[in-house]
């Protein structure tokens, strides 16, 4: 009996290995194009690290005119969450980084090289893995867990490395006939890769983002079919990336040190090995140690976390490019006006140790990507957000007409308002704006300088008799504020005030500083005269009144 004899015995009908490499041909592209994947596992939440993989991934596709696609590696099925797969097609959805190819909900996909699941490619996996024992390369281990365990408790006591290989590896110097004899008998078995490695022997390594690193071979004979039938990720992610044509593996660096293993996996098998790329971790500072962001502890790990917060997605997506290329924050500077798509991803150019995740600076990011919007941009956001978390706000938002207004404030010129950092903050930020908010509520009115009521009365009420024209432009407007300025007392300029302070009440800026909270309640808004322009002169009669009345 021979090799080929064992692989028919445990896998009698299964296909040669040359009917999948016809099926899935070699990808007809052009010179240098990229194929990456997104491949997790639909055991939970999506973290933002994988949402980081993705977008990089994406990138270096569309630079290159390659394919990214959608792999799902559901081989641990214990670990495996209801509806985990449309969670994570949900989440590249939001954040507007969708695959060529893949899987689309939790039982559709696109494209010409799948089952893009993992569980779905069962019978191409035993046709490589029969190749391999027709090879010598793989045999079947028929080791209970509990030999597994007793050769690593005498590996512990004898203080060495942990594992199957060498004189551990009780099954892999088994004669066929033996191996054959056992699957007769009934005997249960799992399929091992016979490592050709030896630990005393280093590997070099390029990554393209590490650089070149040196490992010791890999010697461990890993198991490669499990006794379900279904691969072990190491031996899937190889046949798979083979055949679907990957050239580049994005993936966190915890993967770094399995290179050897996959390599060798790659060689033995006569596969090209794709280029790996391990990128470092997102960290958290944590009362001044550094962490990786976890699941567990850290909302922000979870990416629902930035559509519950309603942080645009295309902040998220440029504050995660921040992280990847130093450059980028100069590339924006210099582009005010280019989307993200035309920036060019530079794998060579990412740090080799994690960044700091840093909220402060992704809700800027915010602020400055909310600011680039036009007003009909961040109703329709802000609307889509607010009918899914906020109904109070839905019924503001309802009367599109008027909330545009609200949102054409300040908006469109060269220096436009940066105050909504993220969508659950417009509430708090416009409800000002809307009458039914405002006068129907007792406000507070920090009116700073000028505090003498008789002097705030005189104001509001002088100023709609005598000086308000909702027909006058800005200039004309600001030049009337100054006017009621100087016939009360005040100065007409700042620059009057401080050179003469004793000559007058104060000046013109805390007139208008009575005005602007009589009119919103707040020290602090966008342009008074956009917004009186919106309000309209009914609405500001009310407000003022109002204010008069709170005194």
């Amino acid at each position: 009996m021979d090799y080929k004899d064992l692989a028919n015995l445990i896998f009698p009908e299964i296909k040669d290995i040359s009917y999948y490499e016809e099926k899935y041909p070699r990808r007809n592209l052009k010179e240098g194009a990229i194929v990456t994947r997104f491949a997790p596992s639909p055991t939970g939440f999506v973290h933002i690290g994988g949402l980081y993989q993705s977008l990089i991934a994406r990138k270096l596709a569309d630079q290159t005119e390659g394919v990214f696609f959608l792999r799902i590696e559901d081989t641990d099925q214990k670990r495996e969450v209801e509806n985990g797969v449309t969670d994570i097609v949900n989440s590249l959805k939001e954040f507007e980084i969708e695959p060529d190819e893949g899987m689309i909900s939790e039982t559709e996909e696109k494209g010409n090289y799948g089952p893009y699941k993992q569980s779905l490619r069962k019978e191409i996996y035993k046709s490589y893995a029969k190749y391999l024992i027709e090879q010598g390369k793989a045999y079947p281990c028929f080791c209970t867990p509990e030999d597994v365990e007793e050769i690593r408790a005498k590996q512990e006591v004898a203080k060495i490395r942990p594992g199957y290989y060498g004189v551990w590896a009780k099954c892999r110097n088994n004669t066929v006939e033996e191996m054959c004899q056992k699957i007769k008998n009934g005997e249960s078995y799992i399929i091992r890769f016979k490592s050709p490695g030896r630990e005393d022997r280093k590997i070099k390594h390029h990554d393209v983002i590490k650089g070149n690193v040196d490992f010791p071979e890999n010697d461990q004979d890993i198991v490669i079919i499990k006794a379900d039938g279904l691969p072990t990720y190491h031996f899937a992610h190889a046949v798979d990336d083979h055949l679907m044509g990957t050239t580049h593996v994005i993936r966190g660096d915890e993967w770094l040190s399995s290179v050897p293993l996959h390599l060798q996996l790659f060689h033995e098998l006569g596969f090209k090995p794709p280029k790996y790329a391990h990128i470092a971790p997102i960290m958290k500072n944590d009362d001044g140690n550094k962490r990786k962001l976890s699941k567990r502890k850290d909302p922000e790990a979870a990416v629902s976390y930035y559509e519950e917060e309603g942080i645009p997605e295309v902040a998220v997506k440029e504050y995660l490019l921040n992280i990847a290329n130093s450059n980028f924050e100069n590339w924006r500077r210099a582009n005010q006006d280019k989307t993200i798509d035309e920036f060019e991803l530079q794998l060579n150019k990412m740090s080799v140790s994690g960044a700091l995740f840093d909220m402060v600076k992704l809700l800027d990011v915010g602020k400055l990507a909310i600011s680039r919007m036009t007003a009909q941009e961040v109703y329709e956001k802000a609307y889509k957000w607010a009918k899914k978390h906020d109904e109070e706000l839905t019924k503001m938002l309802d009367d599109k007409e008027y909330s545009l207004k609200v949102f054409g404030i300040e908006r469109g010129n060269k220096k436009p308002r940066k105050d909504i950092a993220k969508w659950s903050d417009v509430k708090e930020n416009i409800e000002y704006m809307y009458d039914e908010k405002f006068l129907n509520k007792k406000q507070e009115y920090p009116y700073q300088v000028i505090q003498d009521e008789e002097e705030i009365k005189k104001i509001l009420t002088l100023y709609l008799e005598k000086y308000y024209d909702e027909n006058d432009d800005k200039q004309t407007w600001f030049d009337k504020i100054k006017e009621l300025a100087g016939d009360m007392g005040y100065a007409k300029e700042v620059k009057e005030f401080k050179e003469n302070p004793e000559k007058y009440k104060a000046h013109v800026g805390d007139v208008s500083t009575v005005l602007r909270v009589a009119l919103t309640s707040r020290t602090n808004t966008p342009d008074m005269y956009e917004i009186m322009q919106v309000l309209g002169k009914e609405s500001i009669k009310k407000r003022f009144e109002k204010a008069i009345k709170e005194l």
